[in-house]
C-alpha cells in the first residue's frame, strides 16, 4: 500500500493542492526539497516528458515512490504558449513576482487579438520507484479565456487571468474546494487515484 511519497515540485501552491486531494486517502506527502533534493532539469517540449523526468529524479534521489506534475496554460492564438514554459514564460524572478510578470507577459502577447481561447493543462505521473517500468500517467485539462485585468485573491500562476465562462469567475475567485473539484489538476487526480485504486496501492 502508498502511504508516503514525495512530491516532486517546489511550487507551494501546488502541494497545498496535493495535501488536500491526498490526505484523505492516507498519503502522506513529502515536499522534495525538504528532503535536499534540487529540481530536475526540464529540458522536453512536452508535459509528459517532463512530469516523467521530474518524477524518476525525485524517486532516485529519495528512494521513496514520487509524483510529479508537469503543467501550464496553452493559449489558442499564440500556437499553445506559454505551454511547458508557463512557469517561466516571463524573465526568471522568484515568487509571486515572478507569477506577476508571466501574467503581464501573456495579457501584453494578446494585446488586440480577439480569440482568448485558453486551456489549463496538467500531467501527473507517479512512479513507485526509479526505474518503475509502470508509470501511472493522468491527464486533466481545463477550458477558459484570458482576460486583461485580474480578478480574485486566491490561487497562483494564471488564476487571476483564468475565466470560466460557464460560471462567470476566474480561477482565482474559485474557494479551494471548488477549484479542488473542476481544476485541471483535480480531473488528473481522480484519474491518478481511480488508477491507484485498481493497482490497489491506497486504501478505500
Amino acid at each position: 500500500m502508498l502511504s508516503q511519497l514525495v512530491l516532486a515540485t517546489a511550487n507551494p501552491g501546488k502541494r497545498r493542492e496535493f495535501d488536500r486531494l491526498l490526505a484523505p486517502l492516507g498519503v502522506s506527502v513529502l515536499d522534495q526539497a525538504s528532503l535536499g533534493v534540487d529540481p530536475a532539469p526540464e529540458p522536453y517540449t512536452t508535459f509528459l516528458e517532463n512530469a516523467l523526468t521530474k518524477a524518476r529524479h525525485a524517486s532516485s534521489k529519495t528512494g521513496l515512490p514520487a509524483l510529479a506534475d508537469d503543467s501550464g496554460i496553452c493559449v489558442s492564438a499564440l500556437s499553445g504558449a506559454p505551454g511547458v514554459h508557463s512557469a517561466r514564460f516571463a524573465e526568471p524572478m522568484t515568487g509571486l513576482a515572478q507569477d506577476k510578470a508571466n501574467n503581464q507577459k501573456l495579457v501584453a502577447s494578446l494585446n488586440g487579438v480577439t480569440d482568448r481561447q485558453a486551456m489549463y493543462v496538467a500531467i501527473l505521473v507517479l512512479v513507485l520507484s526509479p526505474d518503475d517500468p509502470l508509470p501511472i500517467v493522468a491527464q486533466g485539462s481545463w477550458t477558459g479565456q484570458v482576460i486583461d485585468q485580474p480578478r480574485g485573491e486566491h490561487g497562483f500562476g494564471y488564476d487571476p487571468h483564468f475565466l470560466l465562462p460557464e460560471l462567470g469567475l476566474t480561477a482565482a475567485e474559485l474557494h479551494a474546494a471548488q477549484k479542488n473539484e473542476i481544476s485541471h489538476r483535480a480531473q488528473a487526480m481522480r484519474i491518478l487515484i481511480n488508477t491507484l485504486r485498481e493497482r490497489v496501492l491506497i486504501r478505500e
